[in-house]
């Protein structure tokens, strides 16, 4: 088949080298310095599975030109960024609706699934806007660095659509994947919409959770590790995404759960506000902690949600950066995916050597090998070392 992945960040990258082995694949981007380094095997993202595929496969390539990447396409997968919008609070959809009109401009007959989160209701809506077109979604459950891998070897396959297209589509992304015994779930749209945001809010929740229980120890002297461990060991609750952090973040936990917040507009909630503004508190807490110790410099010890990835929008560690230099701390941040001298006025320490020796407090999310030297200095939730 003919595949047209529009959108190349960690959701359509992943998507494109899963259909490469036995499609051909063109992707989409407006970024031309992104498709160069496609178009030379190198990948914009770090995932190290996505680099090494990038380097085989050979029925891929990266374009700028829309006419090129749909003319013959048969599937059209969308992965743009949906950006959560404050002032409306809504996800900001517009890249996938111009994609849409374009298509519908082109009067394409390929089917046309949504990867891009979106809110619920939104697929019904566009349906109804293009009735011409063949539209599905299908939710992503993607790890930072580890896109490719989730999608090889996915939880499962949620199409939403229980028509022979969704059939198609549950079937085309089951061949392609690793795990043999995967589930497909044909459901209507509006409920593969929900799923995603009810999803990662029930991740998020887990985050919020496990660091209020670490906050309450820190606050009365008691051992966070002793009590989660013995807390995970109930089969029900289980002993992972336990581990103590600065606070959810990353790319789709924040947004997601404010999204299905407005969406629960006129329904009666508490729990899905609680978990939002949990994560708030969470970080006051912890600029709270690091302000006690009376740094004149604290280092920041990469921008990045956890090891193995290079995207830092949205990172917890980000929050702590604000709260701290509003009480007049200065800030200097070490992080080798920036390449700025600055940034949001904070200077960037390209030295780690030299980053140690400024900083009278290294903020950490999580605890590294090459932070041992000062770990005297180091100040971290991290119990138990991995992300």
């Amino acid at each position: 088949m003919n595949i047209c992945i529009v959108g190349t960040g960690y959701v359509g990258l992943s998507n494109a080298m899963l259909f490469s082995q036995q499609h051909h694949v063109v992707a989409l981007d407006i970024d031309s310095v992104r498709i160069e380094k496609l178009n030379r095997r190198e990948s914009p993202i770090k995932d190290e599975l996505i680099e090494q595929y990038l380097k085989q496969v050979t029925t891929f390539k990266a374009t700028l030109d829309q006419q090129e990447a749909y003319q013959h396409a048969d599937v059209i997968i969308i992965a743009t960024p949906t950006n959560y919008d404050e002032a409306s609070n809504y996800f900001d959809t517009s890249s996938i609706e111009q994609v849409l009109q374009d298509l519908n401009d082109c009067n394409s007959q390929a089917i046309i699934v949504i990867k891009s989160t979106i809110p619920v209701g939104f697929t019904q809506a566009v349906q109804s806007q293009f009735p011409q077109l063949k539209i599905v979604f299908s939710p992503e459950f993607l790890r930072e660095g580890k896109a490719l891998y989730d999608n090889l070897y996915p939880s499962r396959i949620v199409v939403g659509d229980k028509s022979e297209i969704g059939e198609k589509i549950g079937a085309l992304f089951k061949a392609n994947c690793l795990k043999p015994d995967v589930e497909v779930l044909l459901i209507d749209s509006t409920e593969a919409e929900a799923v995603k945001l009810f999803s990662n809010t029930y991740l998020a929740m887990r985050v919020a959770y496990f660091n209020e229980l670490d906050t309450y120890c820190a606050s009365r002297g008691l051992n966070s590790k002793d009590i989660i461990q013995a807390v995970g060991l109930d089969p029900r609750i289980g002993t992972h995404y336990n581990n103590p952090s600065f606070g959810y973040g990353g790319y789709c936990l924040p947004k997601d759960t404010k999204q299905l917040l407005a969406n629960y507009n006129a329904v009666p909630q508490n729990l899905i506000s609680a978990i939002i503004q949990s994560n708030t508190t969470r970080k006051d807490f912890i600029a709270e902690q690091i302000l006690r110790q009376q740094p004149k410099v604290v280092g920041i010890y990469r921008l990045v949600m956890k090891q193995g990835s290079d995207n830092f929008r949205q990172s917890a560690i980000q929050g702590i950066m604000k709260r701290l230099k509003a009480k007049g701390v200065e800030v200097v941040i070490y992080e080798p995916a920036l390449q700025e001298e600055r940034f949001y006025n904070s200077r960037v320490v390209t030295d780690l050597q030299n980053f140690k020796h400024l900083s009278d407090v290294i903020v950490t999310n999580r605890m590294v090998q090459e932070l041992s030297d000062v770990c005297d200095k180091v100040f971290t939730r991290d119990l138990f070392g991995e992300n």
